[in-house]
């Protein structure tokens, strides 16, 4: 086998015209003949470019509304005849087959047609077929074949034969090989993925996940791991679809603890008031609601000082002039926010390592597909915690109900709690987290950690109690005894959220009432790992 091979037939077919005719004009320069189906046809024929008809080649003209036009020996001999081999040479000589060695072709849009909204029959009509066909075709056939479906890519195979005099080396081949494979197994993916979805298929019997290449990172968790960052196409606002405004690359870890902070941030409607997130480690150090953003800010702020140094801070509202100033007091990794005002973002350019990412919006917390995770040999795979649960969803349990104003704090924190990592004790007082517990083997450990953490900042801030007194207290999930709940009352707690469903509920729900302390069920736990 020649590792150079010369490109002198193209067939270019493609739904994406970017970028299309430069490169016509480009092959066209070299002497390459042009093949071409329907627009992509004709754009190149209005561009002045000599262009002939796959329809010529195969003797058939389009038809069925396009569905058929490439799907013939004529094409796919071409695309397939090893040119090293006599039989499949003398074949197409035979059958009057011409070599293809460089097929250009990106898909019809069919994620873009999902996440737009498209309707069943408009989804399956934007499933390629005859595309698919001939970049798989192309792609085994690579010892020969060029196949490029991804517009970046133009450039690369003009400059591979601008290097080697109009051909390409293998090599060059087998990586367009794999990119095209990709291309097709990612689509693949997102039609079964979203006919599963249509059709209300939980568990099929095969699933399939694809992403595509957003940055290739420095290094993950550590920096002995490599890592990169790929988007899933679904067009979610956050740390995938965001613009980063300013600031250094983004690293695993920001990525990781953005994405965490702008789903908790999420869970408070903007329309309801600003609400600020600060995220350290996959874990809310601080959440408050305020009249305004730069309120909120400082609120949330003020839960645990130490730990939001160098964290991740998630708005739910444009961020102002205002905030951004209080910001930049401290380090600060990544503030990500649905807009930026010019003054912000010219006060956070005086903070050149600082990253400013904005959105266009915030995610649904009630909507998300399907996350997956990882184990020795397979894949566990559930829906995205969705779960909600509102005032009348609540049971109260004890003698004492909540005020109308703890039922709030109680909502709250139950918010964030859900976005804690388990075990989770979340304090809050008046729309403020004062303490957060977070990721310990045992539930009464959770809770004495956000107790000391309340007390603490009590101290800095020169309080004479600590900040969890007459707070309301959130258990992801149910406490198995009553010592955890015990040591959130001795903390100050005056009322408590948590799913039930305890064998000692009862014992927990007397503990309550001896504390006098109130306490609602949810009936929904949310275990967070």
């Amino acid at each position: 086998m020649t590792d150079l091979y010369p490109v002198r037939r193209a067939l270019l077919s493609v739904s994406d015209k970017t970028g299309l005719i430069d490169l016509g004009r480009a092959l066209a320069a070299r002497g390459v003949e042009l093949l071409s189906t329907g627009g992509s046809a004709k754009a190149l024929r209005d561009a002045g470019l000599e262009v002939r008809d796959v329809a010529d080649v195969t003797g058939y003209p389009e038809m069925m509304d396009g569905r058929v036009k490439t799907l013939h020996p004529g094409v796919h001999g071409g695309l397939l005849a090893l040119r090293d081999n006599d039989n499949h040479v003398a074949a197409m000589k035979e059958h009057n087959i011409g070599a293809i060695d460089l097929l250009v072709v990106n898909l019809y849009p069919f994620e873009a047609t999902v996440a737009a909204g498209g309707d069943y029959n408009t989804c399956i009509e934007n499933i390629d077929i005859g595309g698919p066909a001939m970049i798989r075709a192309a792609s085994k056939n690579h010892a020969f074949v060029n196949v490029v479906v991804d517009v970046q890519d133009y450039d690369a195979l003009l400059a591979e034969l601008e290097a080697h005099d109009g051909a390409t080396s293998y090599a060059f081949r087998q990586r367009l090989s794999q990119t095209a494979y990709a291309r097709t197994a990612a689509y693949d993916a997102a039609v079964s993925g979203w006919m599963a979805q249509a059709i209300g298929e939980i568990a099929p019997r095969r699933a399939t996940f694809a992403g595509e290449l957003a940055q290739t990172l420095r290094y993950g968790e550590n920096p002995h791991q490599k890592a990169a960052f790929y988007t899933d196409g679904s067009g979610r606002p956050g740390v995938a679809t965001a613009t980063q405004l300013q600031g250094k690359e983004l690293s695993y870890n920001n990525i990781n603890d953005t994405d965490a902070a702008f789903e908790l941030v999420a869970e408070f409607d903007a329309r309801d008031g600003a609400a600020v997130a600060i995220i350290k480690h996959a874990n809310p150090c601080g959440v408050a609601r305020g009249a305004t953003l730069v309120e909120a800010y400082k609120s949330a702020f003020d839960c645990d000082r130490t730990s939001a140094f160098g964290g991740i801070i998630a708005l739910n509202q444009p961020l102002d002039a205002d905030t951004a100033r209080e910001i930049t007091g401290i380090f600060t990794e990544v503030v990500i926010a649905p807009g930026a005002s010019d003054e912000a973002r010219a006060i956070f350019a005086a903070k050149k390592n600082l990253r400013l990412l904005v959105t266009d919006g915030l995610p649904d917390p009630k909507l998300g597909s399907m996350t997956a995770r990882q184990v020795a040999g397979g894949l566990l795979v559930q829906n995205k915690d969705n779960g909600f649960v509102g005032i009348n969803d609540l049971k109260v349990v004890t003698e004492k109900a909540p005020t109308e104003a703890q039922m709030q704090d109680l909502l709250f924190a139950w918010k964030v709690a859900k976005h804690t990592k388990s075990n989770a004790i979340v304090y809050v007082k008046d729309a403020q987290t004062v303490g957060v517990g977070a990721g310990q083997m045992s539930r009464l450990d959770s809770a004495t950690i956000a107790g000391l953490k309340a007390e603490r900042m009590a101290e800095a801030l020169g309080l004479d109690v600590s900040l969890a007194k007459g707070s309301a207290v959130a258990s992801d999930a149910f406490f198995p005894f009553a010592d955890g709940l015990l040591e959130a009352a001795a903390a100050g707690a005056t009322c408590v959220i948590q799913p039930g469903g305890s064998m000692r509920d009862d014992e927990v729900i007397k503990a309550a009432n001896d504390a006098g302390i109130a306490m609602v069920f949810t009936g929904m736990r949310h275990f967070r790992h």
